[in-house]
């Protein structure tokens, strides 16, 4: 026999009654829809004459005369945006809210946009992909000049295969000026960059509790690669580091019983490096993964999970608080931000993206690899040129290969230049930043395939950036599905309005409006009936 839920919150003491004040509960669709908003007053789940689950946010439970008090079920205290998540996440990262606007490469997520959300509270991170170390330095200079010792900001370090020396001496930078949080994004597997960050500065406090200099918050969309990050550093990568002298012995030591990193991004379906995985899969996946391997290796303290991708309204936030996110990371919409490096051109393009309107295409950074980002469909071409570039480098050795009539097509559409021609500014480009890719090309044709169409692919970024009208058929602009949800959702608000779409007020909207979904969301799991216009909650400029 099915055992019946008890209809009737538990959660207030047998006999208690409440006396609304000069407005009575609101017991029909109509009367709750104003009140669920209310999100920083307790709200007082009430049996109503008619039957049912009434609420009331006024009024008292002394009598004062005036009303008939009536039966009280409940209270659900005041919800807060600032309470969402794992509270320990604001109180190590310096912040008032659980959010991080994530880093957006080639400084799409610029020096002004980090300022910003340090300023209200929040957690940014420069963009640093894709630039050279010294424009990166640059950033950190002005950054921490800025932002002085505040804790809330940081810089992104990504996972360069095809250019182990550029990661390192990213690595260095920030070591060398330590940068107090990095975001470790597009690993899959550790490298010495990765973990020397995360060691340098370990140490353990009055109480022996082991204390990091550099906060390490990495993205992972596999779970095998978020093991890595929740495990201690191997000693194959910590002992060659000692012995390079970029570690010190204590410091190996202490590396080898702490994460690598103290906070694990679980990233699914997001603009640029992605695999397309659904939240609601791969988040509960790395979540009982945290679990295990902290019981495994005996942590004093969990790992935070956060959650990333398809973050683009206030449901989506609200549901990854829900799955258990500690945090949120939001990207793709930050671009169209007033904040963002994006030309205004480029961002009246992402203004009339909807959710289908996303492809998949080769990485510039991986593009040997075959690994491939998410970026904007509507509009441009770049996604399908893309992929025409990595399919001739895949089915043939070297560009003579290549049969004349497709040559002539990609040199006329796609690179508007001979190969020869950009090959040229190719090499010249490689022997200041990396002459043994360089040397390499010139004896390996299929290697010099490989650079000519990264050039396409790195220059598609910029030409999107510096607003290239005459290119924009191959702007290459990262953007997941949130980018058309948003958009959906602000069509009609004020965020409408490009000029008002500041990074911040992207956020405070979307974490106010989870909060008010989120307290929609348990007044009607204890019976009051909620409105579907509830759910639907518009942006507003807020404070």
């Amino acid at each position: 026999m099915t055992q019946l839920l008890d209809e009737t919150p538990p959660s207030a003491p047998a006999g208690a009654r409440w006396y609304p004040g000069p407005h009575p509960p609101a017991c029909s669709a109509a009367g709750v829809l104003p009140l669920v908003s209310r999100i920083r007053e307790p709200a007082r789940l009430l049996a109503v004459p008619a039957g049912g689950v009434g609420v009331a946010v006024d009024g008292s439970p002394e009598p004062d005369g005036t009303g008939e008090g009536l039966p009280l079920l409940g209270t659900l205290p005041p919800l807060y945006p600032e309470w969402l998540g794992d509270r320990s996440f604001n109180e190590r990262h310096g912040t008032r809210f659980p959010y991080i606007a994530g880093e957006m490469a080639n400084g799409i997520a610029t020096t002004h946009m980090v300022a910003a959300l340090a300023d209200a509270g929040m957690l940014g991170f420069f963009g640093a992909a894709g630039l050279g170390p010294e424009r990166v330095e640059a950033a950190v200079r002005d950054l921490a000049a800025r932002l002085g010792e505040r804790p809330n900001w940081g810089v992104n370090l990504i996972h360069s295969p095809a250019e182990p020396a550029l990661e390192n001496r990213v690595a260095d930078l920030l070591v060398h000026h330590r940068v107090p949080a990095v975001s470790a994004s597009a690993f899959m597997t550790l490298t010495p960059a990765v973990v020397r960050v995360a060691a340098a500065g370990l140490h353990r406090d009055a109480q022996g509790r082991v204390v990091r200099r550099t906060r390490i918050l990495a993205k992972v969309s596999r779970p095998e690669t978020a093991e890595a990050f929740l495990s201690p550093a191997p000693g194959e990568l910590l002992q060659p580091l000692v012995a390079e002298g970029r570690l010190t012995a204590a410091e190996a030591e202490l590396a080898a019983r702490v994460p690598v990193a103290e906070d694990v991004t679980v990233e699914a379906d997001s603009g640029g490096h992605t695999d397309n995985r659904p939240l609601t899969a791969l988040l509960p996946a790395v979540l009982a993964l945290r679990e295990r391997l902290a019981r495994a290796h005996g942590y004093d303290r969990p790992v935070r999970i956060g959650a990333a991708g398809g973050l683009g309204t206030p449901a989506a936030v609200a549901a990854a608080f829900a799955l258990g996110a500690a945090y949120v990371v939001t990207g793709s919409v930050n671009q169209s931000a007033v904040e963002s490096g994006l030309s205004d051109d480029a961002k009246a393009m992402l203004a009339q993206a909807d959710v289908t309107d996303v492809a998949m295409a080769p990485a510039a950074d991986m593009f040997e690899l075959g690994v491939r980002l998410q970026v904007l469909r509507r509009g441009t071409l770049f996604a399908s040129r893309a992929a025409q570039l990595y399919e001739l480098y895949r089915d043939h050795t070297c560009w003579e290969d290549v049969p004349a009539q497709r040559r002539a097509t990609v040199e006329q559409d796609i690179l508007r230049a001979p190969f020869a021609t950009v090959w040229e500014e190719t090499r010249r480009f490689w022997q200041q930043r990396d002459p043994a890719q360089a040397a390499r090309a010139e004896s390996d044709p299929h290697h010099r395939m490989a650079l000519v169409f990264r050039w396409y692919l790195g220059k598609s970024s910029r030409w999107a950036i510096e607003g290239r009208t005459e290119r924009r058929a191959d702007y290459q602009i990262w953007c997941g599905p949130a980018m058309g949800a948003f958009n959906r959702w602000t069509a009609h608000g004020f965020l409408a309005d490009p000029a008002r779409r500041t990074v911040v007020q992207i956020a405070r909207n979307l974490l106010e409006g989870a909060a008010v979904l989120t307290r929609a969301h348990q007044l009607r799991s204890y019976g009051v009936p909620v409105p579907d216009a509830a759910f639907a909650y518009p942006p507003r400029p807020l404070t």
